[in-house]
């Protein structure tokens, strides 16, 4: 049988100019609108056009092989995502302002308080104090970062938190700032009360704030949904201070939410997070205020005479 000749679309490689022995081109290769990515063959190496404007050096050699080398994008280009392109919003800038350095952040929550001990709403209330349990909890976070050197400590202002950062930073020359975006979020006429009276007496709210907390509505107000905004100035507030390590101790709702908010996460994901009394966990922060999550909820320190060097 003969054979037939079957009719073919020129190769993409058509369009390029020959490459002298030694000589360099230089392409700018972009794909078309909703195009798959487009293959180019030339002198032994296959260029794939895909996503945003790639700069392309092709150095020929005499093998027929040629040295294909990306370009790094430039410096504000880069980010944790290991500078790919096309990921911009995988990372969230935590100041949208580049720092003087990069940060390493601990963040602790409060020692158990009389509220926690009785199961009580506590919210933003200054009537929970430590416990002497929670006042030991607090000793052993001091003793377990007892090989840490921090510049500056961070506190929520109000009681329980205040007395754990205390008794941590007991000693210590370095500053201890009090914060009022640490504070934890405000429950109105809930805090004091306990859980099972709580969902007793307000059934619909309180479940609402068990299993729905960023639709939990109350005199008004969102509780959850404005605690993000707070975290978002808790953290500018914290990295933009100058120092490269910083110890922070606050409450659970607002660690939730800071954690959420470095993380990029909502405020339908609150209860995704879970500190315990005591528990410590730690971020490093880019020079772009990008954060990543290096421990969650540390509390072997609790149960042992564990020490951290991190």
């Amino acid at each position: 049988m003969g054979s037939a000749s079957l009719a073919t679309q020129p190769s993409p490689a058509a369009c390029l100019p020959s490459l002298p022995a030694g000589g360099r081109l230089r392409l700018r290769l972009a794909p078309p609108p909703r195009a798959p990515p487009r293959l180019c063959k030339r002198a032994g190496v296959v260029l794939i056009a895909v996503g945003k404007l790639r700069v392309v050096t092709i150095r020929s050699a005499h093998s027929g092989v040629s040295n294909v080398s990306v370009e790094t994008p430039p410096d504000n280009e880069a980010s944790v995502t290991g500078a790919a392109y096309g990921f911009r919003g995988a990372t969230t800038s935590l100041t949208n302002e580049m720092l003087t350095s990069s940060k390493k952040i601990t963040l602790v929550r409060h020692g158990l308080s009389t509220w926690n001990a009785e199961s009580r709403v506590q919210g933003s209330s200054n009537l929970s104090v430590l416990t002497e349990t929670g006042a030991k909890q607090a000793e052993k976070c001091r003793d377990a970062l007892a090989n840490m050197k921090f510049d500056v400590c961070f506190s929520s202002p109000i009681s329980r938190a205040k007395s754990t950062a205390e008794i941590i930073w007991k000693g210590k020359e370095e500053p201890l700032i009090f914060l009022d975006s640490l504070k934890e979020a405000h429950l109105f006429f809930l805090e004091g009360m306990t859980n099972a009276d709580a969902k007793k007496e307000y059934p619909e709210l309180y479940t609402r704030w068990r299993e729905d907390p960023s639709n939990f509505k109350v005199n008004g107000m969102y509780p959850v949904r404005k605690l993000w905004g707070t975290a978002r100035e808790a953290w500018k507030e914290i990295l933009l201070t100058p120092g490269e390590n910083m110890l922070v101790v606050t409450h659970k709702s607002i660690l939730r939410a800071l954690i959420c908010t470095a993380l990029g996460l909502p405020p339908e994901r609150f209860r995704s997070i879970d500190v315990n009394n005591g528990g410590m966990c730690v971020f490093t922060v880019n020079k772009r205020g990008e954060a990543m999550l290096q421990a969650l909820n540390m509390t072997a320190h609790m149960y042992s005479d564990h020490t951290y060097q991190y």
